[in-house]
């Protein structure tokens, strides 16, 4: 049997000049796009070209014009996600102008790095270099054999060829000041290759930060660039006592939280962790990253734009282009831990000097750039911090809150983002069901389903937030809150006081006013859903899981006393667990300041509290109406037994 080649022969440049009734030399004018061609005849051989299903040769065009249409983008490693981004935009903005993009991957070898890349121009008709890896030498003789190029991440002096940096030494100075801000004076720096012109900007922030800030430490721990990199750190990194880390990138940090939470240590609890680049998975890492924005898929456009303008004579492109990055502050970093935040209590004056403790200034609050801070005189240690919430993700329902909130003797009382429940923050007005919008984050408990994921989440925006200088003791705020549509439900005056209440306690007063200020409010929780004792929302206390939690109440002492009861006042007295540092013990006595509520109170699944808003039935407010809420939270650095708190409660209210 004979086989037989069906396949029909490929139509040829000759077979459309035929059928046209051209020259070959004329189909390919046209078809080339050269306008010396008559249009009349042009527009016949391109009909010809159509009645053929004729394709070009892409080969024979290029050699016909000289040119390929492709560039050649080499990176250190194609698995970073951030060169993977620079890729995307130099792609995006080359298809714009008919060209293609190859890619080769020097796979962090910067030995092989200037061959890879010759022979890869030799291919193209241009080339991009990413973060070259190279010594300077290398480059400086590279550059003139592969001109059209453009080169990112690294400042070049080569006329002709355009260069893209990020000022990485500024955005470094930036996250140890976000850090130094939190309390942390000893800090590691994860370094990546020493090849890497990113690593050595990083060093030069790390030099000026130092330059600025007498006390701080920075410990380097060499390590690399990858999540087996960051991984493969974790044990010198708690070795070195740093408080905080700073890492190369969002690989290494996220290498190293991983290792951190196999070896039981907590973040930011324990050490704070913070990255570059804010590749994709950083805000949705456990915890959130934080870290440096740079604009990767930008540095890519831009890439393009310039290396387009070498290409086409005409056009004149920029010798260096300058890109700032901006932090994103997540929950990956902290305060620093307690142990640390106790030694940095200045002490106080020897009495001889002291002045009379009644003249003594209590607590203030101080305006800051992200936040409003409650400062002791005489501590270097923050009381409280006053977050406006913005960059709560929306699945939390953002709001402002309270966190960390401390004793005078350095132990947070507050857990933020817990494990248990991510959307648990601090101290914060949080509410599960305002005609039908969730204010408090999470699942939504839906009759007959249970708890369910629904897109209802609101936000609460802070409009007006300030300290009167004439009673820096009181902390006013006013907030908006709106429905998950953006559409306005209420307005809330809230107020925040504080007081000292001896030596080993203070006191926080948070009263708040809901004012019905757009129409009725229903405000209704799982319980009056259907879910019976889970009448949670109003004020709420996220105190943190500690190694042993005791709850007291005027009923007595239990869980199950206090819950659900209508108690003055609720207490938690817990030990805390320091692996380096005696056990702490203290009391969060919380007490109501409005009617009497109804106590939504945990302690064994985790510890939290607040009176309840609508515990059985639902809180109805009439349009421009109001609901006042409110309670004195007392933070004492001692065990309180019954007798003590009761009387304690009475003097708050």
């Amino acid at each position: 049997m004979t086989d037989v080649n069906l396949r029909r022969p490929a139509v040829t440049i000759a077979d459309v000049a035929t059928a046209a009734g051209v020259s070959r030399a004329t189909v390919s004018r046209v078809m080339n796009g050269r306008s010396t061609v008559d249009p009349t005849i042009a527009a016949r051989v391109q009909e010809a070209a159509i009645e053929l299903n004729y394709r070009p040769s892409t080969v024979a065009r290029s050699l016909s014009l000289g040119r390929t249409t492709t560039v050649a983008l080499v990176v250190p490693d194609l698995g970073n996600p951030v060169f993977q981004q620079i890729l995307r935009g130099v792609t995006a903005a080359a298809a714009g102008d008919g060209y293609r993009v190859l890619v080769a991957d020097a796979a962090e070898d910067p030995s092989e790095e200037a061959a890879i890349a010759r022979e890869a121009r030799m291919r193209c008709d241009a080339l991009i270099l990413v973060s070259p890896r190279m010594p300077g030498a290398a480059l400086d003789a590279l550059l003139p054999d592969v001109t059209p190029s453009v080169v990112i991440n690294r400042e070049v002096d080569h006329r002709g060829t355009p260069s893209l940096v990020v000022d990485y030494a500024d955005a470094t100075v930036r996250v140890v000041e976000h850090l130094v801000g939190l309390g942390h004076r000893r800090l590691a720096y994860l370094a990546g290759p020493r090849a890497a012109a990113t690593d050595a900007a990083r060093r030069t922030g790390l030099a000026t930060a130092r330059e600025r800030l007498a006390d701080l430490e920075v410990v380097e721990i060499a390590v690399g660039a990858d999540l087996a990199s960051g991984h493969a750190a974790a044990r010198e990194v708690l070795a070195s006592r740093a408080t905080a880390v700073v890492a190369f990138n969002d690989l290494v940090a996220f290498g190293l939280l991983a290792a951190l939470n196999e070896a039981g240590v907590a973040v930011p609890g324990d050490i704070s962790v913070a990255g570059f680049d804010d590749i994709d998975l950083a805000r949705y890492a456990t915890p959130a990253l934080t870290t440096v924005a740079v604009p990767q898929a930008e540095l890519g456009r831009q890439a393009w734009r310039e290396l387009h303008a070498v290409i086409d004579d005409d056009a004149h492109p920029a010798s260096v282009t300058r890109f700032t990055a901006r932090l994103e502050a997540r929950s990956s970093t902290g305060i620093v831990p307690r142990t640390v935040a106790r030694a940095a209590v200045v002490e106080p004056s020897p009495p001889a000097e002291a002045a009379d403790d009644d003249a003594a200034p209590g607590p203030a609050w101080s305006v800051e750039p992200r936040e409003i801070v409650l400062r002791h005189s005489r501590d270097r240690v923050p009381l409280a911090r006053y977050s406006g919430g913005d960059r709560l993700p929306a699945i939390h329902s953002p709001r402002p809150y309270l966190h960390p909130v401390h004793t005078l003797a350095g132990v947070p009382l507050t857990d933020a983002e817990p494990v248990d429940h991510r959307h648990h923050y601090g101290v914060g007005v949080a509410v599960p069901d305002v005609n039908g919008t969730s204010h408090w984050g999470g699942r939504t408990f839906v009759a007959d389903v249970g708890p369910t994921l629904l897109p209802n989440h609101g936000r609460q925006v802070s409009t007006g937030a300030g300290v009167d200088p004439a009673e820096p003791h009181l902390l006013l705020d006013t907030v908006l809150w709106s429905d998950e549509h953006g559409r306005p439900q209420l307005e809330e005056r809230r107020r925040l006081g504080a007081r000292l209440l001896g030596d080993d306690g203070w006191a926080l007063e948070w009263r708040s006013t809901l004012h019905a200020s757009h129409g009725p409010l229903e405000i209704r929780s799982p319980a009056t859903n259907g879910r019976p004792g889970a009448g949670y929302g109003g004020i709420f206390w996220r105190a943190p899981v500690a190694q042993d939690t005791r709850v007291l109440s005027a009923a007595g002492e239990g869980e199950e006393l206090a819950h659900g009861s209508t108690s003055p006042w609720v207490a938690f007295v817990q030990r805390h667990h320091d692996p380096y540092d005696e056990d702490r013990t203290t009391t969060l006595l919380l007490a109501q300041t409005s009617p009497a509520r109804h106590w939504f109170l945990r302690a064994a699944e985790y510890p939290g509290a607040g009176p309840s808003l609508a515990w059985d039935t639902p809180l109805r407010v009439p349009a421009g109406g109001t609901v006042e809420t409110g309670i004195v939270a007392a933070l004492v650095d001692r065990a309180l037994d019954l007798d003590e708190a009761a009387a304690l409660a009475t003097g708050l209210r």
